[in-house]
């Protein structure tokens, strides 16, 4: 659909609908790169030394950053141009969706019954209850969420999502929108070289972008996909068979999987546990445990814990939680990932946690020398949309 979209699920947009995807991705790097940096120099400049002169100290959190930002008129500026672009970005999107919405149906199920190109299965059990902390919200301001449904074998929510993360993502992700799949996927296999998984599961996968990348640098391992959204898993389905790649996706809770006891050696995620309840996160990791073979490894990638942050990138993190619809998004990151780990049944000394060079920015190479050097603390680039751009995981051995 926009120039990074290039699977045999894309769907052709008018010149005015390209040209308005062109602009709002243009728009999403003046936002969080112009007006980023103007914020942070208004913080540096006034609000900080303000609230020194006030209380004699800096601000010991995010917290008290964005009580003292936001009452600023460029915050409010930034904060209002930040929602609008989030929103017309899928804005940009839909209507090319819409268009397309049969022929997307038709091509997804002809890709996911065919068997050509890969061997892939799809599961949608019937009577599925979809949790309250997805039905309940438009995440990502993306209306609709994972998953509403238009119709019997659906697939919008996954073309929107598909197509709108490759406007949002501005390149960042990749022309698959793979980079932070094959990034870690080639991380972890370069410094655990034995590590040979035999059977995968990716937690939250949605489209599957990330999790193709396992598949392929594990080509002999048996690859799985859970998502609580139907349109999305049938078009993840679709997208894979269609790429060539045999994935099994399921519709599921990532808080009662199924599965099997020890069932899997590599159970990952990848910007899925700030979607996740608090109630729930002590759950998904129960069950990971629970499904991972002795010396399997589970690990999530997400945005770095605030403990490892100074205050004002916790506060610029943690934005998304009070105004994207992830309400969720900053209790995680508030989590001593350590400790959560430990809860769950994991050994605090098979605790991991590293920071991967983005292969799409930095290339092979970089990450191949970060593998075997560890670098795990996190720094003002790790998650951010900009050159030098690293990707925050952590996770435990079983």
């Amino acid at each position: 659909m926009t120039k990074h979209v290039t699977h045999d699920l894309r769907i052709e947009p008018t010149s005015d609908e390209l040209a308005r995807q062109d602009f709002m991705s243009n728009m999403r790097t003046y936002v969080l790169h112009d007006l980023a940096n103007g914020m942070r120099s208004l913080y540096d400049k006034k609000v900080e030394p303000a609230f020194k002169r006030k209380k004699k100290r800096a601000p010991k959190d995010g917290v008290e950053v964005h009580k003292a930002l936001k009452d600023e008129t460029y915050f409010k500026f930034y904060s209002s141009m930040r929602c609008n672009t989030q929103e017309m970005v899928f804005r940009s999107v839909i209507p090319t969706v819409e268009r397309n919405q049969q022929e997307l149906k038709t091509k997804a199920k002809a890709f996911s019954k065919s068997t050509r190109k890969a061997k892939g299965t799809l599961n949608i059990p019937k009577g599925f209850v979809v949790p309250r902390s997805v039905s309940a919200l438009d995440v990502h301001l993306m209306p609709g969420n994972y998953d509403t449904e238009y119709g019997k074998d659906d697939v919008v929510q996954g073309a929107i999502y598909d197509n709108g993360i490759s406007v949002f993502s501005m390149g960042f992700f990749g022309d698959r929108l793979d980079d932070i799949g094959r990034s870690i996927a080639m991380f972890i296999k370069t410094r655990y070289p034995k590590f040979n998984p035999e059977r995968i599961l990716d937690m939250g996968c949605t489209v599957g972008h990330n999790t193709l990348p396992w598949a392929e640098a594990f080509p002999d391992a048996e690859t799985h996909g859970i998502d609580a959204g139907a349109p999305v898993v049938r078009y993840a389905h679709g997208r894979a068979q269609a790429e060539g790649t045999t994935v099994h996706f399921h519709q599921g809770d990532a808080e009662d999987p199924g599965f099997e006891d020890e069932s899997f050696d590599l159970i990952f995620s990848s910007m899925f546990l700030h979607e996740v309840s608090p109630k729930g996160i002590p759950k998904v990791f129960k069950h990971a445990h629970r499904l991972l073979k002795p010396g399997g490894l589970m690990l999530h990638m997400e945005l770095p814990p605030n403990s490892d942050l100074p205050a004002y990138e916790r506060f610029y993190l943690d934005w998304d939680s009070y105004y994207n619809k992830e309400p969720f998004y900053k209790s995680f990151r508030d989590s001593d990932l350590v400790a959560v780990c430990r809860e769950a049944g994991f050994k605090k000394k098979d605790f991991v946690q590293f920071v991967v060079p983005s292969i799409q920015g930095a290339g092979v190479k970089t990450v191949k020398v970060a593998a075997r050097a560890g670098k795990s603390k996190a720094d003002s680039d790790t998650g951010r949309f900009r050159k030098g751009v690293t990707w925050f995981c952590f996770g435990a051995w079983k």
